[in-house]
């Protein structure tokens, strides 16, 4: 959260350091938009400050993020997001610029959504007996925005990686298309995800798990959000190839993604042996069930919370009793 404190306009940081510690500690995200008073959501409710966005903060913040470079981040703007120190993640929005019907970039930023990342370590570690059976098992993780699907997933790579008890560490492959999982800053992870993790960075899903394959030959490929039919026939090639997999999608329950044409092939392949269903009904990261390839539930509402099990510094047994994440 530092990072992104440092970075704002004065104005800014000085109502920013007026919250309390602890809401400051569960800030979410702090959307900036011109002329509009600063909103900054704790734990999915909003927040807005006195102070309105002018043009000048708007010209100073992109400066900052460009490092008084704007043209080092025409890919970034051509997606609408920068990815900062810490991991840290910034949306954009504002005027448009196209070429042949495709985005060039966005000129004139007059929104900014940065969305905070928080390493949450060990928090996976509790389902590890579900997913692991003598080999890691294709797992698929799956929730709306903002249930903690990537803070999940990125403990699973650390966990992969480092190896756990008896658990032999592996060679896992990260495509972040995105850089959410990594956090990679000039390529390199902001994030602890162990020695044995090599990432490609800003990479398309479908392309960057092919490259993987071929490049790096991974034990386990982790991907963030598939949702195309190319990402879903990327992840058969990869299956076909012997990697194991860790991938998060957008939805609500496993039942609806079996008809969504995009990744039917996959559910008619059975390529996923595990299901983690994430919710908010308890904050960001609350696992609703567990699910094998069969339907049957290995865990079901034993909620469990990202945020406040870390925080409790509960022991290692007791985590293993609980569901929360």
């Amino acid at each position: 959260m530092q990072e992104i404190i440092d970075m704002l306009p004065e104005s800014i940081r000085n109502e920013i350091k007026k919250i309390d510690y602890n809401s400051l500690s569960r800030v979410e995200e702090v959307r900036l938009r011109v002329l509009k008073r600063v909103e900054v959501i704790i734990q999915g409710k909003p927040i807005f400050l006195p102070y309105q966005l002018t043009y000048d903060d708007a010209i100073n913040l992109l400066n900052e993020l460009s490092h008084y470079s704007i043209y080092t981040l025409e890919e970034e703007l051509k997606k609408g997001f920068i990815t900062i120190q810490g991991g840290h993640r910034v949306g954009l929005s504002g005027r448009v610029i196209t070429e042949n019907g495709r985005v060039k970039a966005i000129r004139d930023v007059t929104s900014f959504n940065i969305r905070v990342a928080r390493e949450k370590i060990g928090v996976a570690e509790q389902f590890v007996p579900y997913l692991y059976a003598g080999n890691w098992l294709n797992t698929l993780i799956i929730g709306p925005p903002q249930t903690g699907k990537t803070t999940l997933l990125r403990d699973f790579a650390r966990i992969i990686s480092c190896g756990y008890k008896d658990i032999p560490s592996r060679k896992v492959g990260i495509v972040d298309e995105r850089s959410e999982i990594a956090g990679c800053v000039n390529g390199v992870p902001q994030h602890k995800l162990g020695d044995r993790v090599d990432v490609l960075d800003a990479c398309p899903k479908a392309e960057g798990m092919m490259m993987m394959i071929r490049s790096m030959s991974p034990d386990v490929l982790v991907v963030d959000e598939i949702g195309t039919k190319e990402d879903a026939e990327a992840v058969m090639e990869a299956v076909h190839a012997g990697v194991q997999l860790f991938i998060s999608v957008h939805g609500y329950h496993a039942s609806e993604l079996l008809n969504r044409p995009s990744l039917k092939m996959l559910f008619e392949a059975n390529v996923f042996e595990r299901f983690i269903e994430l919710t908010r009904s308890d904050g960001p990261g609350t696992v609703q069930k567990i699910i094998n390839q069969n339907g049957n539930e290995l865990l079901n509402r034993k909620k469990c919370n990202l945020h406040d099990e870390v925080n409790r510094g509960i022991s290692h047994h007791n985590r293993y009793n609980l569901g929360r994440v």
